[in-house]
């Protein structure tokens, strides 16, 4: 088996692309760079609210700040040697070549189905090589078990794929977690398969 530096200084030369800041997004993010991925492009135009904090990877203090400055301030807390490109955007299909183009692997991150369905409609259309680890079904709480990963091609669905996210089932940090983790491992998977 490898040891931590072996891993490190594979991982190093890979980018991932993230699709999102909130919940999945901030703490995959935070996952990869204490495996030793090298360089992550963030892309996310909201700010940090109070009611974020059950489940991102914020404080209290970041309230209202744009989420990306915030995660960027985080994240080199972790390593402070980290290459962080962060983009204050909205992701839309005018802007997902110039963000992700260059990247080993794209996690998709987002919220709404409908932006969820638009980045995999893209990524799978324009870049069918390259690896796609998106979320669907983290809401609530239990049933952990159910959690999975359901590979179609280089699309990777990590989730229950059933419980969305409302105001009766909110998404909350323990399954936000699992998923967020579960995405992160696999995109370790996917840059270290047949490396050792």
């Amino acid at each position: 088996m490898p040891n931590f530096n072996q891993i490190r200084a594979i991982l190093s030369q890979k980018t991932i692309g993230i699709a999102g800041a909130g919940g999945l997004g901030s703490n995959c993010a935070a996952s990869l760079l204490r495996s030793g991925v090298g360089k992550l492009i963030i892309a996310d135009f909201d700010t940090v609210s109070d009611a974020n904090l059950n489940r991102q990877f914020y404080f209290h203090d970041q309230i209202e700040e744009i989420k990306v400055n915030a995660l960027r301030e985080n994240l080199l807390r972790i390593n402070p040697f980290a290459s962080l490109q962060m983009h204050a955007v909205k992701v839309a299909p005018d802007n997902i070549d110039f963000l992700f183009s260059t990247c080993d692997v794209i996690v998709e991150a987002f919220d709404a189905a409908s932006e969820k369905e638009m980045l995999i409609n893209y990524i799978l259309t324009n870049y069918p090589e390259k690896p796609l680890v998106a979320a669907s079904g983290l809401a609530g709480w239990g049933s952990v078990e159910s959690l999975r990963i359901i590979q179609s091609g280089n699309l990777y669905v990590c989730g229950d794929g059933e419980r969305e996210a409302g105001e009766t089932d909110p998404p909350l940090a323990p399954r936000v977690n699992i998923v967020s983790n579960l995405q992160a491992d696999k995109v370790l998977e996917i840059l270290l398969k047949d490396r050792f």
